[in-house]
């Protein structure tokens, strides 16, 4: 009732809004010419990697120069995106849900003329600030988590991994020579905020280790019931505990066998910390996918369970990556995304062509319960 008694009016969402409550709605950022063609859209072409053109039934076209951007932008770089935007575009950008940011103009000259100012930019060591690409049959920007900078439960760095993975792929951001679309995603825990479950590649954080915990802190900085409820899997309990001078304190119990590392407990009660320097790494899982074409979407499968958190550069972990992608895109027929081609020449292959090492904790395939209750698809249901 507190809507309804403040004057809110469901009918009409938009009347008496506060612009700073909330973003605007999207439609009032439209460029005038996707307003003026907003729905009727004829079909679209990729010109070259990195630039799109979009034609409508009236006729108008637009042409979209897309760029990799970053998770975490520097306001620096933030003001001269808007600057980019103002010289180009008339003041209008956006930002996709993997971080890519995209310039949308309706003349040809003007995105050509973008796309090469936008490649000429580059920072005091050499990198590209906006490398132009990200379409077609490549490899798009990875979309990620929040790692070591902002989040408390990570058991790897997300900045940190996406870098060094996208440096060593970088020419298949700049071109479009795979045999189809490939998706990568990192979330840097297992509570995933990050949609590695359905990527053709995802990488996961892992713990391995339960909670450490802090009997002289977990009283004063807890409210223990609230850690208890917190675990998916009923392994923390209160109990009480002596301490070394004689007092006895409330505090915290971790049953291990039923722990699965999530963290979660650590999210309500600070004397739990998880993170562990050589028990946190990364397991790297393939096949999956969102997309309906051709075949039913997929659940991302683990292949490699464990990799060591190998800072700065995670060697081991981008030779892995490495391997697949080299691989798929050398056996993979065209269209063919990488859980399809898997499914196709089977995972014993997979698993010889690439050279990881299989063991049998790597087999799940989700039948129970999921394969009754997921089992179904805009394709077929059954």
């Amino acid at each position: 009732m507190a809507f309804i008694s403040s004057g809110y009016n469901p009918e009409k969402p938009m009347e008496g809004r506060i612009s700073d409550i909330g973003p605007k709605k999207y439609d009032e950022m439209f460029p005038p010419v996707i307003a003026k063609n907003f729905g009727k859209w004829a079909y679209h072409e990729i010109l070259e990697p990195g630039m799109l053109m979009h034609v409508s039934e009236s006729g108008d076209k637009v042409y979209t120069v897309r760029c990799a951007g970053t998770r975490t932008m520097s306001i620096t770089a933030i003001r001269e995106v808007c600057d980019i935007a103002d010289k180009y575009c008339g003041g209008f950008v956006r930002w996709t849900t993997r971080n890519n940011i995209e310039f949308m103009t309706e003349s040809l000259e003007t995105a050509k003329a973008l796309r090469d100012d936008l490649n000429s930019r580059k920072f005091a060591g050499g990198s590209y600030k906006f490398p132009v690409g990200g379409t077609g049959a490549g490899i798009s920007n990875a979309v990620h988590t929040q790692g070591w900078i902002h989040c408390h439960t990570p058991a790897t760095d997300s900045t940190g991994p996406v870098k060094v993975v996208m440096d060593e792929l970088f020419e298949e951001f700049k071109n479009m020579r795979l045999p189809a679309p490939l998706r990568i995603s990192l979330a840097c825990c297992i509570n995933m905020c990050g949609a590695v479950h359905c990527s053709d590649i995802g990488l996961v954080g892992i713990h391995r280790k339960p909670p450490m915990i802090d009997h002289n802190w977990a009283d004063k900085l807890c409210e223990i019931p609230l850690a208890v409820a917190a675990c998916p899997m009923a392994a923390v309990r209160p109990t009480k505990v002596d301490l070394e001078d004689g007092t006895k304190v409330n505090s915290i119990a971790i049953k291990v066998d039923r722990c699965m590392y999530c963290g979660n407990c650590y999210t309500m009660c600070p004397a739990l910390p998880i993170a562990d320097k050589e028990g946190d790494g990364i397991a790297i899982m393939v096949g999956g996918k969102v997309s309906n074409r051709m075949t039913t979407p997929k659940f991302s499968k683990v292949v490699v369970a464990y990799i060591p958190n190998e800072t700065p550069r995670w060697p081991s972990l981008t030779k892995a990556v490495r391997t697949i992608v080299d691989t798929y895109a050398t056996h993979a027929q065209k269209y063919e995304r990488l859980g399809d081609w898997i499914e196709r020449v089977g995972w014993q292959d997979f698993f010889k062509l690439t050279g990881l090492k299989f063991s049998h904790h790597l087999i799940d395939d989700f039948r129970d319960p999921a394969y009754y209750t997921w089992r179904q698809s805009t394709q077929f249901k059954f």
